[in-house]
């Protein structure tokens, strides 16, 4: 059970950490070039005031975890970081990362996530879909909606590292209590001290890439029945149903269909209600502006929409190839080998974590024999009877692995003739990674036969 118990001053904190790392005094004076003296007075209580490099190199002697660290920096003013965060916490310190830029499309789903994220019954959603969809984007809007219609403080962590951007300066009480808060919940630990800040305050929580950490979710449960009114939301790729939860899947941005790409006509009926296609074009006219919104531009522009599955993270990747081809080569390459063009002609950020490409594949690798083999049915539109036919599985097995797929947005929902079932197929971007881990693993099982 979590309580509010005052949280420990820097004296227990560091013998504790010093303890946990089996070191004595001299051993950790060895270490840090922090005299033992000085390590001395310090665990004692007669120095409440250390410099900021005395911390630092006694941290990286101990080998500290960030949510020790900060620890260890706030009850340098003889308090712990509840106490430091519980009297000015509110909508003003905990916010949400700003956008930076408009919303493409999403309408339907926006208004359907606040709407749930608004109710009382509600409390733990989980937004699922493929790599690049706009799973972030998506939640990043929902929380603003919140924190400034309603004022709700918003704790954002990114679990898979990425920097959050806040807007707030560095060492500020918001950057600092983001950093706090994120290290808690990565590491798991502590989120008594957590509950004790937040308290009866409405709190919505978001735990953005939790495919990356997803020990995490057991406390934060805990978390959910002491604190009565916060909400938690997760973004990930591979969905666990976790008890009392809600699975929100997000499809790709809708695209025009084979025929209406095909027709003769204008341009611009491509555009209206289609998002993706609107996004594409948007994306050209910002890295070609003596590209025209001609009817050719746009056509071609929603047959790359179509290549790449309205993925909008892919559209603005493959746009920026557009300083070297033109839309109908940049085409040619979609519809052949799409995977060279979503993650942009400028590497990505390192810190920013694996490019969209190695998410694709890391998003169809580690599937069971029977779900791997449905996303191979070489039919472009199947049903739950074909396919169990196909591959001789009973039909209970093939809805429920169809189900799973389709959660994670591995495949598509069709619609077929009125009153007939319904058709699915796999994403062009889904086909690619898969080819993509075959070729792996075909690879890595010669090396295993040479060596």
């Amino acid at each position: 059970m979590m309580n509010s118990q005052t949280a420990p001053g820097l004296d227990v904190l560091l013998q504790n950490a010093r303890r946990r790392a089996g070191l004595t005094q001299e051993q950790l004076a060895g270490l840090s070039t922090v005299s033992v003296r000085a390590i001395r007075d310090l665990e004692l209580g007669r120095v409440q005031h250390p410099r900021k490099e005395t911390l630092r190199l006694l941290a990286n002697a101990m080998r500290l975890t960030d949510a020790r660290r900060i620890e260890l920096e706030l009850a340098v003013d003889a308090q712990a970081a509840g106490r430091v965060f519980q009297d000015i916490y509110g909508a003003d310190l905990a916010v949400p990362p700003a956008p930076l830029r408009p919303l493409a499309g999403r309408r339907p789903e926006l208004e359907a996530l606040t709407a749930r994220l608004s109710t009382e019954h509600e409390r733990l959603l989980t937004l699922v879909g493929l790599p690049g969809v706009g799973k972030t984007r998506l939640a990043q809007e929902a929380a603003s909606v919140l924190h400034t219609r309603d004022r709700v403080p918003v704790l954002w962590v990114a679990m898979d590292g990425a920097a959050e951007t806040t807007g707030a300066a560095a060492n500020s009480p918001l950057s600092t209590m983001t950093g706090w808060v994120r290290a808690l919940v990565r590491d798991g630990e502590k989120l008594d001290e957590l509950a004790t800040v937040i308290g009866a305050k409405p709190t919505l929580i978001v735990l953005d890439g939790y495919d990356s950490s997803p020990s995490a979710i057991r406390p934060l449960l805990n978390l959910l029945r002491v604190c009565e009114r916060v909400k938690i939301l997760t973004t990930t790729c591979r969905p666990v149903q976790l008890p009392g939860g809600r699975l929100l899947p997000l499809a790709p941005l809708p695209v025009p269909g084979p025929a209406e790409v095909a027709s003769s006509l204008p341009g611009d009926s491509l555009v209206t209600d289609r998002p993706a296609v609107e996004l594409m074009l948007s994306h050209v006219s910002h890295m070609r502006p003596d590209f025209l919104p001609t009817d050719t531009v746009t056509t071609t522009a929603a047959h790359i929409c179509r290549a790449l599955d309205g993925i909008p993270q892919a559209l603005e990747a493959a746009a920026s190839w557009l300083l070297l081809y033109s839309p109908e080569q940049l085409l040619d390459i979609a519809l052949t080998v799409p995977l060279v063009l979503v993650d942009g002609v400028t590497p990505a950020d390192p810190a920013a974590g694996p490019a969209l490409s190695e998410r694709l594949v890391a998003a169809v690798s580690g599937l069971g024999p029977r779900a791997t083999a449905l996303l191979r049915t070489p039919a472009d539109l199947w049903t739950v009877d074909d396919a169990a036919r196909a591959h001789g599985t009973s039909l209970a097995e093939t809805a429920r692995d169809t189900h799973a797929l389709l959660v994670r947005g591995l495949i598509r929902q069709l619609p077929t003739a009125p009153g007939g079932p319904v058709g699915f197929t796999v994403p062009h971007l889904v086909r690619a990674a898969l080819a993509t881990e075959r070729d792996r693993e075909r690879g890595s099982l010669v090396d295993a036969l040479a060596d």
